[in-house]
């Protein structure tokens, strides 16, 4: 979908793009049993995990493409209620949609700044990203022909990195979600169009490439990803944020936590839909204009250079700082007022000669070093707002967009 409103258009559907050069995760080569909790956000830099095999005591899960590794290393202390008058803190969730290596160093690029500022963010992983092309006959996508996908299957070599960074990924701390698979968003086998039985196929089928990348690649002797991906899976996000509505049922009987799929979101304390968490990209200040845009890089290329990945060159420069400015704004106004957890979307792209990836590095300097800043993962952030007495979340939501609490945290709570 490419309608550009007022607000920016309701997604992004571009998958990977061709590789300009050869890129592997990380320094080290594969990742192994990684050290004990960090608090992500605003706390001492990450160091990247030890180079360890995952160890043979280890469950392997099905046919070995994954294995139970224990708890994810890295993770922050077990979250606690706010204390009466106290100052909530400000998460921030960086994503990122379709999450594979195709041999432009992005995904590693954005490992090592996480390290970097002790964050952890949430890749939505495409499933098909693991599904070697010459198996492309193993996806059945609804409403659409066998193996049919709007997005590039990857070649054999870029499905190895993306697995290397995967791996590295989680033994960082991250979050391994889904973007689903075949990225439909135009016409009749559009997602928008899917019934809760469809978005049940959909997902187990990008389980399913996830749990046996062995099987359909071949591949007996590398690594297996170290989690079991279906006690993993607890979110997503929808291609082009469409199909919602009937996604929300299964995600509920597959015991989702929360979905990030709502389009136009506002920048407040998030509710749950039908038992699910919406946590929905928002609109945020567009330096330059009187309308907003939604915080995702795609929604920002829109409004600058419509319908093309390959604007002018000669307006990159500025286009990257309002991309940058945008982000920050709409940091600040929560930061500053209602301390609303906010989210930027990403995909690895090098649109407009790259400035917003650029623009997305700034932005997350630019906010870790804040006082009360937690730089999370989606399942991070529902884990704290899963141990928060119902009634300060209901006292949070009672503040709008930009709203401060009236005589500071304290007074606010105490007249609740």
């Amino acid at each position: 979908m490419r309608e550009i409103t007022r607000r920016g258009v309701l997604g992004a559907g571009l998958g990977a793009v061709a590789a300009v050069s050869a890129a592997g995760c990380g320094a080290g080569g594969e990742r192994g049993v990684a050290g004990g909790a960090q608090p992500p956000g605003n706390g001492p830099a990450r160091p990247a995990a030890p180079n360890a095999p995952v160890k043979p005591h280890f469950r392997m899960v099905g046919d070995g493409s994954t294995a139970d590794t224990g708890p994810q290393p890295n993770q922050p202390a077990e979250p606690q209620p706010l204390e009466p008058g106290q100052t909530p803190p400000q998460f921030v969730v960086f994503s990122w949609d379709g999450a594979g290596e195709v041999g432009n160093g992005l995904f590693p690029r954005f490992l090592e700044l996480a390290r970097d500022h002790g964050a952890s963010m949430t890749f939505f992983l495409s499933g098909l990203y693991l599904l070697p092309e010459s198996a492309k006959s193993r996806y059945r996508p609804p409403n659409n022909p066998v193996g049919a996908s709007d997005i590039g299957y990857l070649n054999d070599a870029h499905v190895r990195e993306t697995l290397r960074c995967v791996r590295e990924a989680w033994w960082d701390g991250h979050e391994i979600g889904t973007h689903f698979n075949g990225h439909f968003c135009a016409g009749s086998g559009s997602v928008a169009h899917w019934s809760p039985g469809q978005w049940r196929s959909e997902i187990e089928q990008a389980v399913s490439f996830v749990t046996e990348w062995r099987t359909n690649t071949g591949w007996h002797g590398l690594e297996p990803l170290p989690f079991d991906y279906r006690k993993e899976l607890v979110g997503g996000r929808t291609p082009c944020l469409l199909g919602q509505a009937n996604l929300l049922p299964t995600a509920r009987r597959l015991g989702w936590r929360y979905d990030a799929s709502s389009p136009g979101g506002r920048q407040v304390w998030p509710r749950r839909r039908q038992g699910i968490w919406d946590l929905p990209l928002q609109g945020v200040p567009f330096p330059g204009h009187s309308f907003e845009v939604l915080s995702m890089d795609y929604n920002i290329l829109a409004n600058q250079s419509a319908n093309t990945t390959r604007g002018v060159p000669s307006r990159y420069p500025a286009w990257r700082q309002q991309a940058t400015r945008a982000y920050l704004a709409g940091f600040q106004r929560a930061y500053e007022t209602n301390r609303a957890p906010f989210f930027i979307g990403n995909h690895f792209e090098q649109w407009n000669g790259g400035i917003y990836m650029d623009a997305v590095e700034e932005a997350l300097k630019g906010m870790a070093d804040k006082k009360d800043v937690r730089l999370v993962s989606f399942r991070q952030l529902v884990d704290w707002l899963d141990a928060q007495d119902p009634r300060v979340l209901d006292r949070l939501r009672a503040l709008d967009v930009g709203q401060a609490p009236a005589g500071g945290w304290n007074a606010y709570f105490r007249t609740a």
